[in-house]
C-alpha cells in the first residue's frame, strides 16, 4: 500500500482561490481579520515557492496597494479596510473607531516584504511613535488604542511577539534615522515574558541572568500570561519575541533562554520536543476503553486501605510495582504529529509552532523527522 502524499497542487489551488476570488463562507466571521488571512495566503504560496509564478507583477502591485490602503495616517495598519471612513473625515474624536492594531501592523509589514516591497511608503516614524503607547505598565502590549488613548485588547505573549517584530522591522539593529524616536521599554517587556510562569517567590532576589529562568513555567514551556498553563503557540511567541529583541544586541538577558547548554534552554527544548505524539484526532483507544470498563466493575479501595498499603511498602517496592511503559521510537510508530499542551491530540498548527520554535533555538532536527513527515502528508490529504 502506497504511503500518503502531500498534495501540493491542491494546497496551491486553495490559496489561489482565497487570493483571487471570494473567501470560503467559513471565513465570514473573520472579515475584520483580512490582514491575517492575507498573511496566511501569501505566506503559504511563498513557502510553496509559487507566489511569483502564480501571480503577475500587476497583481502583486495591486496587493501592495491594498496593504497601504490599510495604513492609518497616525501610524500602523488596520486589520481590514471596512473601518476606513476616509482621511478627510478622520478627526481626533473619531479616530478610535478606525484604529491601527498591533497584529495587523506586523502582518502588513511582513506581507509587504513577502511581496518584495521596499517599505518606502510605510509611515515609519509615526508607527514607531505609536507603538510605545500600546505598552502597559507591566511591559505587555495591548491590541489597539481606544478612546482617550486607553490601551484595549488582551495582554499576552502574542501581542508581545508582534510588537517586537514591528520594532525590529522598522527600527532595525541601529535605529538609523529614528534615533530620536522613543523606544519601547525593552526591559519591562522582558520582565513580562519572565513572569509568564508559575510564581516564584525568589524572583526579586535574583539578577537578570538568573531571573530569566522564571520566564518559563515549571515544565519548561511558556504560558499565555502569568500563572497560565504552558502552550506551544505562546511558547513560540515568547521565543520569537526574544529572538527579535536579541537581533539588536547579544547583551540582553534573553540570550540566556536561547543559549544551548543553559538550564533555561534545555528546559525549553525538552518541553518542545516532548510535544511530539502519535495520538491523532479520531483515533479510539479500544484497550483503554475496555480497561476503564473493567475498572468500573471493581470496587475502588478506600483512602484508609490505600494508606495502609503504601505505609507497609517501601519506596523501592512502590516504584517496582509501577507498570512498564515502553518509550516511543521510530520502530514502534509510523506517524507522529505535535500537540500544543500535555496530554492533547496532535494538531496541524502545532507542527509549525513547535517546529518553528525549535528552529529558532537551533537548526538541528530534534523531532522524529520521518514520522512527522508522514503525519504532515496524512493531514494534507483531504
Amino acid at each position: 500500500m502506497a504511503g500518503p502524499i502531500f498534495n501540493t497542487e491542491r494546497h496551491v489551488k486553495y490559496y489561489l482561490r482565497c487570493l483571487k476570488t471570494f473567501l470560503p463562507s467559513a471565513y465570514v466571521s473573520n472579515d475584520s481579520n483580512r490582514m491575517l488571512l492575507a498573511y496566511l495566503t501569501l505566506g503559504g504560496l511563498d513557502v510553496l515557492g509559487v507566489l511569483q509564478s502564480k501571480t503577475t507583477p500587476e497583481e502583486r502591485q495591486g496587493y501592495i496597494d491594498w496593504l497601504y490602503h490599510c495604513q492609518v495616517p497616525s501610524g500602523g495598519f488596520r486589520g481590514f479596510s471596512g473601518t476606513d471612513f476616509g482621511d478627510e473625515k478622520r478627526t481626533s474624536d473619531n479616530k478610535a473607531w478606525d484604529p491601527a492594531n498591533v497584529p495587523a501592523t506586523f502582518f502588513a509589514l511582513v506581507n509587504l516584504l513577502i511581496l518584495g516591497d521596499d517599505l518606502a511608503r510605510v509611515k515609519r516614524r509615526e508607527c514607531l511613535e505609536w507603538l510605545p503607547k500600546l505598552q502597559r505598565e507591566d511591559g505587555s502590549f495591548g491590541e489597539v488604542l481606544g478612546p482617550n488613548g486607553t490601551i484595549e485588547g488582551g495582554s499576552d505573549l502574542r501581542y508581545c511577539c508582534c510588537a517586537s517584530g514591528i520594532r525590529y522591522i522598522l527600527r532595525g539593529q541601529a535605529g538609523k534615522g529614528v534615533e530620536d524616536v522613543p523606544d519601547i521599554k525593552v526591559s519591562k517587556l522582558i520582565s513580562f515574558i519572565e513572569a509568564c510562569q508559575v510564581n516564584c517567590p525568589y524572583t526579586k532576589c535574583l539578577d537578570w541572568t538568573d531571573r530569566f529562568l522564571f520566564g518559563q513555567s515549571y515544565d519548561g514551556g511558556m504560558g499565555e500570561s502569568p500563572f497560565r498553563e504552558s502552550h506551544s503557540g505562546h511558547t513560540y511567541c515568547a521565543v520569537g519575541s526574544l529572538h527579535f529583541l536579541r537581533q539588536e544586541t547579544d547583551k540582553i538577558p534573553s540570550a540566556q533562554l536561547l543559549s544551548p547548554g543553559s538550564k533555561k534552554f534545555e528546559g525549553l527544548v525538552g518541553w518542545l520536543a516532548s510535544r511530539q505524539t502519535d495520538k491523532l484526532l479520531g483515533e479510539e483507544d479500544e484497550e483503554g476503553e475496555e480497561e476503564v470498563a473493567d475498572n468500573d466493575n471493581e470496587e475502588d479501595p478506600t483512602t484508609a486501605e490505600v494508606e495502609v498499603r503504601t505505609r507497609d511498602e517501601s519506596v523501592d517496592d512502590l516504584i517496582r510495582g509501577l507498570s512498564n511503559m515502553a518509550p516511543l521510537s521510530g520502530a514502534t510508530i509510523s506517524c507522529a504529529g505535535f500537540n500544543g499542551r500535555c496530554n492533547k491530540l496532535a494538531d496541524t498548527c502545532y507542527s509549525f509552532w513547535n517546529g518553528a520554535a525549535l528552529m529558532v533555538c537551533f537548526p538541528v532536527t530534534i523531532k522524529n523527522s520521518h514520522a512527522h513527515q508522514v503525519y504532515r502528508c496524512w493531514i494534507g490529504i483531504v
